[in-house]
């Protein structure tokens, strides 16, 4: 299935009218809790955060009637499945001239999910400089959290399940501005999805056609392929061994050798 047909497939949930209600309200928010937003620089992370920070800094120059820095910072060096993933290509990383030092600066992204972006994202800014704090403005939380983060900003909160999708389109990237939810690409037979990327609980190797596919190999043998036990040679002149338990077996009665029945009778005693 491709972008297309997902997107066809997908319901809408934020559309541009709403997008731009949504900007507007976090640029409100953004200036009350800066008290003007006079140190206030925005990051977009690339690719869609880039052009919504664009956008924020626009409608924060309409409210306090000075420009507002803007610029991107490429998170791609910081991920961590970086060895999971294909390679991708490296986006630009843009600073404002003034820098980040002592400033206060708003991370911008499209979705928050499972918070591993925004860690990249902090430490590709730990090493461009030190702010005086770090905020960050999101158009859809979807939940899932995974690392202890949290958006300071949100447009919509937007409950999800793990099988949906969300996918932000914007009028700079994709032609239009919308905020679609759909479900994710089932995998298709054989462990892989129907992009070709493999399933995580995939099996590699050669396929078994005995099987169905997907499922793990389970080692039968027949009763009659199995070898005969050799028969263990008796031995002769030998008493059988006898497993030791517990107790140790009665002995056989043998002759008492006291008692009165079986004492044995005295002789009379000759007197001289």
């Amino acid at each position: 299935m491709d972008t297309i047909q997902q997107a066809d497939a997908a319901r809408p949930v934020l559309e541009g009218p709403d997008i731009a209600r949504v900007l507007t309200r976090i640029a409100h928010e953004i200036v009350e809790r800066a008290k003007g937003a006079d140190d206030v620089v925005l990051l977009g992370i690339p690719t869609r955060g880039v052009f919504l920070a664009r956008r924020l800094a626009g409608k924060l120059e309409q409210i306090t009637g000075r420009p507002v820095p803007v610029g991107s910072l490429d998170i791609t060096m910081y991920r961590d499945d970086l060895r999971m993933r294909p390679a991708r290509a490296l986006a630009r990383t843009d600073i404002p001239g003034d820098g980040v030092d002592g400033r206060l600066v708003v991370l911008v992204d499209d979705v928050l999910f499972s918070g591993r972006t925004i860690r990249a994202a902090l430490d590709a800014l730990g090493g461009i400089g030190r702010p005086r704090a770090v905020q960050l403005a999101v158009l859809v939380d979807r939940g899932h959290r995974e690392l202890p983060i949290r958006a300071d900003y949100v447009g919509k909160n937007l409950p999800t399940s793990l099988r949906e999708t969300v996918k932000v389109q914007l009028t700079e990237e994709d032609g239009r501005d919308a905020v679609l939810l759909g479900l994710r690409e089932p995998a298709a037979p054989g462990g892989t999805s129907r992009g070709g990327a493999p399933h995580p609980r995939a099996r590699t190797g050669p396929a078994d056609p005995g099987r169905p596919t997907g499922s793990s190999p389970v080692p039968h043998r027949h009763p009659a392929a199995r070898p005969p036990r050799p028969p263990t040679p008796s031995r002769t002149g030998q008493r059988p061994r006898t497993r030791r338990t517990g107790t140790a077996p009665p002995r056989p009665p043998g002759p008492a050798t006291t008692g009165p029945r079986n004492r044995a009778p005295s002789t009379p005693r000759e007197t001289p």
